[in-house]
């Protein structure tokens, strides 16, 4: 049996109470047996890996409830003129990233197919653990149709996403199809969005009993949530009463669809750096003025939206639309968070606690407590002093997934001796 010692830091738990100083966590395979107070939580005997703090903060790993890992920067036009499989390839640095930013798990908002999960899990490739939604459903015409006025399609016809359904009957059939895919959660866009070339935020998109049939088909699977992309007053509003786990973005909130969150415990994935990544990198990636005038409306609109919520009491958990901006940055959002209201503690829960329960996996993940898995960080800067510290990635020192060190910048850190000279490896001459 494999046993870590972490000590000598102070620990957020991910439960939002007081830190606590001068703490340690027992782990023992990929499991937490101890957390606590280090006097309360003695060093097991035997042999024992000893991770030293380094005076830094350990928190549970971290969750990012939407991403998409299989873009960056989306650009479908110049996508058209590259081979589907390339994105494979894309995708290896991309979750790489995501590990060094303290993610240990994501949910995958469209892109990544059962290989890419399974690739990870059998350690063929670095990267969170994830769910994932295999491709996103909409209406024709809608947020997902990437079908231009002219009626030609900007998606590669191998791509997983585009996927249109139309009526009750075809709604239940694509579902069905993205279950039988190895979908951990049904993606569906409830309004039109942003980056969609014939909509806008505001359209309302599938009708009440689309939306239903979604949820109930999900339900039958031993109960696969529905996640709704959801901008738009009314279309936010259908996907609540229907039964959506989670509304992704909420642009456009009211009184009412804010009652409704709380009424239905509905969790509300924010992405404020959305549309603040499409504003940043529109004229470098060259995206149509659509896609920009869309970015400015909503980014208006969202900041007092995500307040209004989150004073009200919505359960909110940290998401960012990660491949709308560069995958690794994703913890930019905690600091956009606090400024619409949220504590640092309240941040970091709803990347922690809150999102795990959002993913359904509050029992395996999302705080560091006795028999969960042991998913650490530990960061060399205190997030509740300054939350925006956690955006370096080079502050995240240390990334434990299941009790496997992925990141330990402190080892990196450590000096080491000086081989003698006859064991020195000879310089390599540039240019030889």
């Amino acid at each position: 049996m494999a046993r870590t010692y972490i000590h000598n830091g102070t620990l957020l738990d991910g439960h939002g109470g007081s830190p606590i100083r001068d703490a340690a966590v027992v782990i023992e395979d990929d499991r937490i047996r101890a957390a606590g107070p280090a006097a309360q939580v003695a060093r097991p005997g035997g042999e024992v890996t000893d991770l030293d703090a380094h005076g830094g903060f350990i928190l549970p790993g971290l969750l990012d409830t939407h991403v998409h890992l299989m873009v960056e920067h989306p650009n479908f036009q110049a996508m058209l003129n590259l081979p589907p499989s390339l994105a494979y390839y894309q995708a290896i640095p991309s979750m790489r990233r995501t590990l060094d930013a303290g993610i240990t798990t994501v949910r995958d908002a469209g892109g990544a197919d059962l290989g890419v999960k399974m690739a990870v899990e059998r350690g063929l490739v670095a990267g969170p653990r994830m769910q994932i939604s295999i491709t996103i459903l909409t209406i024709t015409g809608g947020h997902a149709d990437f079908t231009t006025r002219s009626g030609v399609s900007l998606v590669p016809a191998a791509s997983t996403f585009n996927t249109c359904c139309d009526g009750p009957d075809e709604v239940r059939k694509k579902v069905r199809e993205v279950l039988r895919a190895g979908a951990d959660v049904i993606k569906l866009c409830s309004t039109g969005g942003v980056l969609s070339p014939t909509d806008h935020p505001d359209f309302t998109q599938f009708t009440p009993e689309e939306l239903a049939v979604a949820v109930q088909e999900g339900r039958y699977r031993r109960g696969v949530p529905v996640m709704a992309h959801a901008q738009g007053t009314e279309g936010i509003k259908n996907a609540i009463r229907a039964g959506v786990r989670s509304i992704e973005h909420g642009v456009f909130l009211d009184d009412e669809a804010v009652d409704l969150m709380v009424k239905h415990g509905t969790f509300l994935v924010p992405t404020l750096v959305a549309p603040i990544g499409v504003l940043e990198v529109a004229e470098r990636m060259g995206l149509p003025e659509y896609a920009i005038r869309k970015a400015r409306e909503a980014n208006e609109a969202h900041v007092v939206s995500i307040a209004k919520a989150w004073k009200a009491g919505v359960k909110i958990a940290m998401g960012t639309d990660a491949g709308v901006i560069p995958h690794g940055t994703n913890l930019r959002e905690l600091g956009l968070m606090c400024d619409v209201g949220l504590s640092p503690m309240a941040a970091i829960t709803a990347t922690t606690k809150t999102a795990a329960e959002c993913l359904g996996w509050q029992d395996q993940i999302g705080t560091v407590e006795a028999g969960k898995l042991a998913d650490i960080v530990i960061s060399r800067t205190d997030p509740i002093a300054n939350i925006r510290s956690l955006e370096n990635t080079a502050n995240i020192a240390v990334v434990l997934k299941g009790g496997q060190v992925v990141k330990d910048l402190f080892a990196q850190d450590a000096p080491r001796a000086a081989a003698p000279a006859s064991d020195r490896t000879p310089a390599l001459v540039p240019g030889v």
